[in-house]
């Protein structure tokens, strides 16, 4: 991009809209049915505790590549539920807790990063069982409901059949917790299922969800609309050839036809649309170039809104030259 890309960066209004274009979520069916076994689970807890019952919980698998949008999916729905449940770490009570799986993923190491995300000085002299033991006080004590590990698959990896066993015990026995059980809600890539399908009891009780590819035809019309809506928040217009099938093929092919990482490139090149052109913008398939070429450092033979052959390209791979042309030959 050259030195004038930035001239509207100081801009306020540009910028609030920018951060505007951050915030729209748009979802996809699949985020729709995690929306709909979530607040169902969350009904039917609040039923039991009305009622002075206590059954095993239930529990969510989201399953999804790279790129996907669990991430986010979960993020949304936390705050969408957060009028429904206490959703806030910094408060006494916390009716969701959610972290990230920490590397290595061993039973010791996932319990202390549990324990600091419920906000319970660790001692790092005491052993896993030990640490889970207070993990599941912990929970009790903060009344959750929810907690929820994003990366999951971790939980499993480089481990042997025994650890990973000693994993699905250790989830099971805070689901079926007799004072005080609590539902997960795994999010993680698709190795996660092994974790799960590795023991028949866990599975009985885990709701699974699995965010699919985009179709290169079937959502075709969808991409076109998205972009659009995209367009329609940041106020400005969107050329003719950036609302074809042409061009939905290749932004899907882009984003390795994975939802979360299109809207990511779909908002990079608005915002770069407005960030060059302020409100006067009309988005172009030159504002998705130029965002991919300084993504993955691919020059015009190697991008995948410029080349003609694009589904050649690995749009996964950065500075990726292993076909480039010889000096002096043109791409």
């Amino acid at each position: 991009m050259n030195k004038h890309s930035r001239k509207f960066q100081s801009d306020k209004d540009v910028r609030k809209k920018v951060q505007s274009l951050r915030k729209l979520y748009i979802p996809r069916p699949e985020f729709d049915k995690l929306d709909a076994r979530f607040g169902s689970i969350l009904e039917q807890r609040r039923a039991d505790e009305a009622d002075g019952v206590v059954f095993k919980a239930r529990s969510i698998m989201l399953v999804g590549p790279s790129g996907s949008g669990k991430t986010t999916a979960v993020r949304q729905l936390v705050h969408k539920y957060a009028h429904l449940m206490a959703a806030d770490p910094e408060k006494d009570i916390c009716e969701f807790i959610g972290l990230q799986v920490p590397s290595p993923a061993t039973m010791k190491f996932v319990g202390a990063a549990t324990l600091r995300a419920l906000g319970y000085p660790y001692s790092g002299n005491k052993q896993g069982p030990a640490i889970w033991d207070q993990v599941k006080e912990q929970l009790k004590l903060r009344r959750t409901l929810f907690l929820g590990f994003d990366e999951a698959q971790d939980l499993a990896r480089f481990q042997t059949d025994k650890e990973r066993q000693s994993v699905v015990n250790t989830l099971k026995s805070m689901m079926e917790n007799s004072v005080w059980p609590v539902g997960l809600l795994l999010s993680g890539m698709p190795d996660l299922k092994k974790i799960v399908n590795q023991d028949a009891q866990l599975a009985r009780r885990v709701d699974p969800i699995q965010i699919g590819r985009l179709h290169s035809l079937r959502d075709v019309e969808h991409v076109i609309k998205i972009v659009q809506r995209y367009a329609d928040r940041a106020q400005i217009d969107v050329v003719a050839s950036v609302k074809n099938e042409a061009f939905a093929m290749r932004l899907m092919h882009a984003a390795d036809y994975q939802f979360g990482l299109m809207a990511e490139i779909i908002v990079l090149s608005v915002s770069h649309a407005l960030f060059t052109e302020g409100f006067e913008a009309k988005l172009s398939i030159r504002h998705f170039a130029e965002v991919y070429r300084e993504r993955n450092g691919a020059d015009d033979w190697m991008n995948i809104f410029v080349a003609e052959d694009y589904g050649r390209l690995n749009p996964r791979k950065l500075l990726d030259d292993n076909d480039s042309p010889e000096d002096g030959e043109d791409p």
